[in-house]
C-alpha cells in the first residue's frame, strides 16, 4: 500500500507562512489526482487544495489566493505553500488522493495560527 507522510506544520502568528510537504513512498503523486485536506475538531475533513495528474489546481474558496499546491516529481513530494495564514486555518493537514484516496490516512501535520 502507498504510504504518504506529511510534515512542515507548526505554530505561527496570523499573517505568517508555512510550507507543508507530502512525501510518497512511490511515484504516485504525478499519476493521481491529489489533494491537501484540513480537519478541525468537530468538523469533517475538508479538501482545501487539489492538484490533478494533469497539473490543474483547484482551491477551496477559503484559501484561494493564499495557498498554492505544487509537486516535485523527482522527489516524490507534493507541497502546500500557505501564506497570510488566518486563525481559521488552524487544523491537522493531510494529503491523499482527491477525490479518491490512494492510501489510508496518515498522522497529518498540525498547523496552529494564533496570536
Amino acid at each position: 500500500q502507498e504510504v504518504l507522510a506529511e510534515s512542515g506544520g507548526g505554530s505561527v502568528q496570523p499573517g505568517g507562512s508555512l510550507r507543508l510537504s507530502c512525501v510518497a513512498s512511490q511515484r504516485v503523486l504525478s499519476a493521481n489526482d491529489m489533494g491537501w485536506f484540513r480537519q478541525t475538531p468537530g468538523k469533517a475533513r475538508e479538501l482545501v487544495a487539489q492538484l490533478t495528474s494533469q497539473g490543474v489546481t483547484n482551491y477551496a474558496d477559503s484559501v484561494k489566493g493564499r495557498f498554492t499546491v505544487s509537486r516535485d516529481n523527482a522527489k516524490n513530494t507534493m507541497y502546500l505553500q500557505m501564506n497570510n495564514l488566518k486563525p481559521e486555518d488552524t487544523g491537522v493537514y493531510y494529503c491523499n488522493g482527491a477525490p479518491v484516496p490512494i492510501s489510508s490516512w496518515g498522522r497529518g501535520t498540525q498547523v496552529t495560527v494564533s496570536s
